[in-house]
């Protein structure tokens, strides 16, 4: 029986790329859990699950009305890779992404909530993520990912980081459709705030540029 090792020694921490790549400045940690606010936060979580593999627990609250169309992912990803998870209050929806994300078996757990949580739930979730890194790396599988997406403007305490994904003015016409948003890095353990245009044409090819701070 081996004795443990620190986390952060033993269990590498990879980059799960965003449009761009890592070069580009777009990227997550994985073993941690980030918060993605904004009109279009779940078009950015189809982007990760894109850029990712594996399946995806996908958790929302049943009690509202509003839920993700599983179909609306085909341009991303194949929506077969989705376990969809449908929470009856907001305290199990924070408990069931805890579990996904300690278990290590899903590189990808994404929380639709209503409100910000709290720092203490949020810290529970990264130490389940650590945990999950650990049990990842033993079984040679891919570090969870965890994404809280919250409305408005956010505010997760305790989020390794926290984006904001909002629609822009695209260049579609009647024969071509084209997408258009604007991503911004709001706040980073260890980047500075940042923000990037992305426009994706209807052979999936996204493109990124640097939008200049004002």
């Amino acid at each position: 029986m081996s004795l443990p090792i620190p986390l952060d020694r033993r269990i590498p921490r990879p980059l799960q790329p965003l449009p761009g790549g890592p070069d580009g400045g777009l990227a997550l940690l994985r073993g941690r859990v980030h918060e993605v606010c904004g009109p279009a936060r779940a078009v950015l979580a189809a982007m990760v699950m894109e850029r990712s593999e594996g399946p995806v627990l996908w958790v929302f609250p049943g009690w509202l009305p509003d839920r993700i169309y599983p179909g609306g992912l085909v341009e991303f990803a194949n929506p077969a890779r989705l376990i969809m998870a449908r929470a009856r209050r907001p305290e199990d929806i924070l408990w069931t992404v805890e579990e996904g994300l300690r278990s290590g078996a899903v590189p990808l757990v994404v929380a639709e909530l209503p409100t910000p949580p709290a720092l203490t739930p949020v810290r529970r979730m990264n130490l389940a993520a650590e945990a999950g890194a650990e049990v990842a790396h033993h079984w040679r599988r891919i570090a969870p990912l965890g994404l809280l997406l919250t409305p408005q403007d956010g505010g997760a305490q305790g989020a390794e980081s926290r984006w904001h994904m909002d629609h822009a003015l695209s260049r579609s016409t009647l024969l071509e459709r084209h997408h258009a948003w604007t991503l911004s890095r709001r706040r980073a353990r260890s980047d500075p705030p940042a923000a990037w245009h992305l426009a994706r044409d209807e052979d999936g090819r996204t493109e990124i540029s640097p939008i200049a701070a004002t």
